[in-house]
């Protein structure tokens, strides 16, 4: 008897909390009962040593698996336990493989034993994926009931079984652990996720918020420290989303500088603006040696659209003065109070310091986004309409834009969108040279400071708004997300009085409630020009120190 999609959810969803050992299962207060499960919370289910591993630092990690001081199985076990209790109070999980992580951490182990020396830069660092990574002997749903024991939604052949995407494979070769995958909205095109298998996925700062989207499974995973570092992907803000809701850092790199082949995806041959694929992490050096390693395995010999760029060395800290542009509002829709408390926040601190800023006030961004759009709906929902076709699950709310399309772009509309992209890339960067005119530093800004989103974090079916994330995606540009501050109702009141842009801007500042985002995590985005990751990991660090030592 053929199976509803409803009954293929539960058993999906039932088998992810299956594979979770009876000893680690919890009962979860609802969420208006326990809205930050973070801190103190979760580790009153740990012991005190899993409390030390899993709150480490990827570097420290790394520097106690190095020396031999902790194994990467004890790492290993920390990090799933800690896991599969953040899975139970987010729901950010799609697919667990512990047991497969324990063997490879204990193959790592007897490495160790035997040549007294790492097998890599990663050796033992558990390390989780966004369901888009294709992982031997592990599905790959997307969120898609559809996609349940398929290949992508194709009939499997029995050689998918091991088949990893090219990433997977580097991270397998410099020592990592591949423990889960995190879940993503289906489409993956939202700031929220949420899906028919596993509902939901929370904010754990605060439940009554969203983690964020599409790669919202690892920034919760990582804001619970069930993971210390994790990939994602991007192609309107779905790293830096998560990132920011979460408190964590994440970076978007530009095309070209990680490998994506072998990735799935939804619109997958849509090329006028690219996914990236980058890493969220619990510091800036997650970020950083996770993005080196990769680079060192030189990635473009595998997949033909990385860059032949080897990791450039830069120094720890920017020396001398710099400048940086502010954008704090991009006049479509204005940011709400704490969003503008945290840049602010920013500006002051590298002020300070002596550096630089002025207002940024390039080009049009509301027509940038326009086109960006257009990209979006290339082929009028096609894809992701015979996705949910596989099955007959319903769209989300979030999603149903896709439903509505009807469409498809000719070639020649294609080409046209194509072109005006270039010219928009061309006004902007030019704008950004002029600005050598007015820094002080005899160059360019070094970077600009923006929202990453309008509010602090969604609510639920309130991700309205993608300008100032899907810009960077058109442009190319390197983004690094940096955690600011935490909301304060006491400081962060509502405008009274205020004068909305439009009927857009009007409801995202109509869904602003102080109580409501009380605490939830603040971040900010620091923008840099095409290629720019070395230099703005840099930055973002010496930003991150900077404001460590103001507040």
């Amino acid at each position: 008897m053929t199976q509803t999609w409803q009954e293929r959810a539960e058993a999906k969803r039932s088998s992810i909390i299956a594979l979770i050992p009876p000893e680690w299962r919890i009962t979860d207060p609802p969420n208006d009962q326990q809205l930050d499960v973070t801190g103190s919370y979760i580790q009153q289910f740990l012991s005190d040593n899993e409390i030390q591993i899993t709150e480490s630092t990827a570097e420290q990690i790394l520097k106690n698996t190095h020396s031999g001081r902790w194994t990467a199985e004890e790492v290993t076990r920390a990090f799933c336990h800690r896991a599969a209790l953040a899975h139970q109070l987010t729901n950010c999980l799609h697919e667990i493989f512990f047991d497969a992580a324990i063997a490879s951490a204990k193959e790592l182990d007897e490495h160790y034993a035997k040549n007294k020396q790492p097998l890599g830069p990663l050796h033992g660092l558990p390390v989780s994926l966004k369901d888009q990574f294709h992982v031997k002997d592990v599905e790959t749903s997307m969120g898609y009931i559809g996609w349940l024991g398929t290949f992508e939604g194709r009939k499997n052949t029995g050689k998918e079984r091991v088949y990893e995407s090219e990433l997977v494979r580097d991270l397998r070769a410099t020592g990592a652990v591949l423990f889960c995958k995190t879940s993503v909205p289906h489409t993956l095109m939202s700031g929220e996720t949420v899906n028919n298998i596993i509902s939901y996925t929370w904010n754990p700062k605060n439940r009554a918020l969203s983690s964020g989207g599409s790669s919202g499974g690892e920034g919760a995973l990582i804001g619970l420290r069930g993971s210390v570092v994790g990939f994602g992907t991007d192609i309107g803000g779905s790293i830096r989303i998560p990132a920011a809701f979460n408190g964590v850092f994440g970076l978007k790199p530009s095309t070209g500088r990680l490998p994506y082949e072998g990735m799935a995806n939804s619109m997958d041959g849509q090329n006028s603006i690219l996914s990236v694929l980058g890493p969220l992490a619990s510091s800036i050096e997650g970020l950083r040696v996770v993005t080196k390693a990769v680079l060192g395995r030189k990635p473009w010999l595998r997949d033909p659209l990385v860059v032949e760029m080897p990791w450039r060395e830069e120094p720890e800290e920017e020396k001398g003065k710099m400048a940086f542009g502010v954008l704090r509002s991009d006049g479509t829709v204005n940011p709400q109070p704490p969003v503008r408390r945290a840049v602010e926040m920013v500006v002051k601190a590298l002020k300070a310091q002596g550096h630089e800023v002025i207002d940024w006030t390039p080009p049009s961004h509301k027509t940038i986004m326009d086109e960006t759009l257009k990209t979006w709906a290339f082929d009028g929902g096609a894809d992701v309409k015979g996705a949910f076709a596989l099955s007959g699950e319903p769209m989300a709310e979030q999603v149903k834009l896709f439903g509505a399309l009807e469409k498809e772009f000719t070639g020649s509309e294609m080409a046209a969108v194509n072109v005006r992209l270039r010219q928009l890339k061309k006004e902007y960067m030019e704008y950004w040279n002029s600005t050598d005119k007015v820094t002080g530093t005899g160059r360019p800004v070094d970077a600009v400071i923006m929202p990453v989103a309008p509010f602090p974090a969604a609510r639920p079916n309130g991700y309205l708004y993608y300008g100032y994330t899907g810009v960077v995606n058109a442009l190319d540009y390197t983004s690094v997300v940096v955690p600011i501050t935490n909301v304060d109702s006491s400081v962060d009141k509502v405008d009274e009085g205020y004068q909305a842009i439009d009927e857009l801007d009007k409801a995202v500042h109509a869904s602003y409630d102080p109580q409501i985002y009380h605490y939830a995590h603040v971040g900010v985005q620091l923008v840099g020009r095409r290629l720019q990751e070395e230099r703005m990991l840099a930055i973002a660090e010496y930003v991150n120190k900077v404001l460590e030592k103001s507040s």
